[in-house]
């Protein structure tokens, strides 16, 4: 049992982390004051290899996997979690699935641009009524025989208005439950009846968009099929399943930066004439927070192991998913008053810790649902699939 990082591994690991110091840091007090996205920096990370972990190398892979791309975003994650969303977004939620599933054709045309990030990338499962029961959509898919007809709405979507291609899932049979979804791939931008919008009003990863997508009688050719009709509530579980390991990166970075900040501010900041790392009360957080770090990070690379191995790790990445992002969230919030009165201000980044580490309980499946999927399989009523 190996738990250091190869030398490969470790270049990569200082690439991101350097990368994240001298592209995202700079500007990022300005671009969270002012939610700015700069797709120039999506396409800088393709440029990097950043996107192209478990991808073919015909389809412009690197030809490493889920652990090298882990080990990438939770960087990018220590320094912002805005930026942690274009690992989902380019990689571990599209190109990663249109890998499994998709023709030759489909990866051919759409891989490349995603892991080069020359095409944003996105994906529509959740809704204003739907969340974490994706059965119940009601976005519908009509067969009109030479096209779909497509009738809906979509919210809460990354990328939805900046988006260029992704995937869509929608209902194509009602009476089928599960078995009645079909995924699509799309152009939001270049398809007529698809209106997108920005959805401004949120907690955090201001640097990261967010919004909405509806669809009035927007045709899709029939050749948008991923997969086979039918099959898109496998292909979403598949999915999710693979874009919660990126979450669970994001949770390990956010609070690994949360509690290296405080440890920071903590042998800086003076109280009674002692720094106020000396003090036990201030002692007991970061130990805490440490400790649930450590924890996280294990869980996490044991769940990326397990996949990059093709082995069942559904029941990991729920555990992995589940515990990183309640850590991050106690580091966030004890980082925030290690801080004082420092820490509810925008002058130190302890704020948009907190801020940004809730969304990790939120996106990807909820706490609850994670804590539902690994009692489940604790419980022996569900198999732990890969």
């Amino acid at each position: 049992m190996q738990f250091g990082l190869t030398e490969e591994q470790q270049m990569m690991q200082d690439m991101a982390k350097n990368f994240a110091e001298t592209e995202i840091l700079p500007t990022l007090e300005e671009d969270e004051a002012a939610h700015k996205f700069r797709p120039e920096l999506v396409r800088k990370m393709g440029e990097l290899g950043f996107f192209g972990c478990s991808i073919p190398e015909e389809y412009g892979g690197s030809g490493f996997g889920f652990l090298e791309a882990v080990i990438i975003a939770e960087q990018i994650a220590k320094v912002s979690g805005s930026w942690r969303l274009p690992f989902n977004m380019q990689n571990h939620g599209p190109a990663v699935t249109v890998n499994h599933f998709g023709t030759t054709e489909q990866k051919e045309s759409f891989i490349p641009g995603w892991v080069s990030g020359e095409a944003i990338g996105f994906f529509a499962m959740t809704e204003p009524d739907t969340g974490s029961n994706v059965v119940q959509m009601r976005t519908t898919a009509t067969d009109k025989g030479d096209h779909w007809e497509i009738n809906g709405q979509k919210m809460w979507i990354s990328n939805a208005h900046t988006g260029d291609w992704g995937l869509l899932y929608a209902i194509t049979n009602r009476e089928a439950g599960h078995k009645g979804m079909t995924c699509f791939i799309f152009n939001p931008k270049e398809t007529e009846g698809v209106i997108t919008s920005a959805i401004e009003t949120k907690l955090g990863l201001h640097c990261a968009p967010t919004g909405e997508i509806a669809f009035d009688g927007a045709k899709f050719p029939k050749d948008a099929v991923l997969g086979e009709v039918g099959q898109g509530f496998q292909i979403c579980m598949w999915q999710l399943n693979n874009t919660r390991i990126g979450c669970a990166a994001g949770a390990v970075g956010i609070g690994g930066g949360a509690t290296e900040a405080a440890i920071n501010y903590a042998n800086e900041r003076t109280q009674f004439g002692k720094k106020i790392g000396s003090y036990q009360m201030v002692q007991a957080q970061i130990a805490d927070m440490v400790a649930e770090h450590d924890a996280a990070k294990l869980l996490l690379y044991r769940a990326a192991w397990l996949k990059d191995q093709g082995l069942p790790n559904q029941h990991e990445t729920s555990m992995a998913k589940l515990f990183a992002s309640e850590a991050a969230v106690h580091a966030a919030s004890d980082g925030m008053k290690i801080f004082g009165s420092y820490g509810y201000s925008t002058e130190y980044p302890a704020e948009r810790f907190l801020r940004d580490a809730h969304s990790l309980r939120v996106v990807e499946g909820t706490s609850n649902i994670q804590k539902l999927i690994i009692a489940g399989i604790s419980l022996g009523d569900s198999e732990n699939r890969v």
